[in-house]
């Protein structure tokens, strides 16, 4: 029985992190078997490499919430050898292994077959990141988002908010305020379509107002903490802040004032649990008018390198979207 590579992550007597050779013996349950081309990486797989990451719940794991690849084993008839599919959310390298293995075995009603337009690689230059800024923007255009509207991306060298920020540019939208504190950034995240940069620490006062000036109409926020909690109350009235990230902590002290005296809005982004027909839907958009791989600052490492990408996230120096390539074609 042929052999294939996996990241694990172990917790016996010692919290360990390593390469393991497994064979098909060693896969979960599940109905379709692929072979991954690709996998993103994600804040939350940091997190998930490390010791009390709040991650990984049941030892031994493999990692990776998300990956694309070839079918190259199903008992289930919507998937046939040969099909190009993605992988993301639901427990998959969370509570089932996930997308940091050359094969993996995955239940059914989690794969999304592959949209014409994207390539495997495209499909994780994209991935979790990619789907969930999808999402967000999603859900701000249903709350009334219009041309001149002024919108605010928290977050923005980050992979979802310069994702959100390619995306809301390529749709047409104009008045973007990128937040980040790095320098380094301006130039690609200005290339992406921001008209404005500013920093975290512009927009959070020394003391934080009930109700600010109504300098936004709409926030992509994937951050959390103390920026969430700024921008909050100077959100335009009748305004919308899309919650999808929690970088900076997952408390969030407010008073109810923008809520009863502005109608301000707070949509929550779960891409976890997304039901698979809207699941299906906003991978049709990330194939076609959310299509931004093009545009993005892209950093492909090979699966050794992996370790690399983890420490940059967890020590905030990493910018853009970084994808690993695992095998395949």
């Amino acid at each position: 029985m042929s052999s294939f590579q996996a990241l694990m992550v172990t917790n016996e007597n010692q919290f360990q992190r390593t390469y393991k050779s497994l064979t098909n013996n060693d896969l979960p349950d599940g109905d379709v078997t692929i072979q991954i081309a690709y996998s993103g990486v994600n804040f939350k797989d940091a997190l998930a490499s490390i010791e009390k990451g709040g991650v990984i719940r049941n030892y031994p794991m493999t990692p990776g919430i998300d990956a694309s690849g070839t079918v190259i084993d199903s008992q289930h008839p919507n998937f046939q050898v040969g099909d190009e599919v993605i992988v993301t959310s639901y427990g998959f390298g969370v509570t089932h292994p996930g997308g940091y293995s050359e094969i993996q075995r995955i239940p059914a009603e989690w794969i999304v077959p592959l949209p014409a337009g994207l390539s495997l690689k495209a499909a994780m230059v994209l991935g979790t990141a990619g789907f969930t800024a999808a999402l967000a923007v999603a859900a701000i255009e249903e709350a009334g988002l219009t041309t001149d509207s002024r919108i605010v991306i928290t977050g923005a060298s980050g992979g979802v908010g310069s994702m959100a920020l390619a995306m809301l540019h390529k749709l047409g939208y104009q008045n973007l305020t990128a937040v980040t504190r790095k320098s380094s950034a301006h130039s690609w995240l200005t290339a992406l379509g921001a008209a404005e940069i500013v920093t975290p620490e512009a927009l959070i006062p020394e003391k934080l107002k009930a109700l600010a000036k109504q300098e936004y109409d709409f926030a992509i926020d994937t951050v959390g903490g103390k920026l969430a909690e700024a921008l909050i109350p100077s959100l335009q009235y009748g305004g919308s802040m899309a919650l999808c990230g929690n970088a900076s902590g997952i408390q969030l002290q407010t008073t109810v004032l923008p809520f009863i005296l502005r109608g301000v809005n707070l949509l929550g982004i779960d891409s976890v649990n997304t039901p698979m027909n809207k699941r299906k839907a906003i991978w049709h958009r990330l194939a076609t008018d959310l299509n931004v791989t093009e545009n993005l600052k892209v950093n492909e490492v090979g699966f050794n390198e992996l370790p690399i990408v983890f420490d940059s996230l967890l020590t905030g120096t990493h910018e853009g979207r970084s994808i690993v390539k695992i095998g395949g074609k």
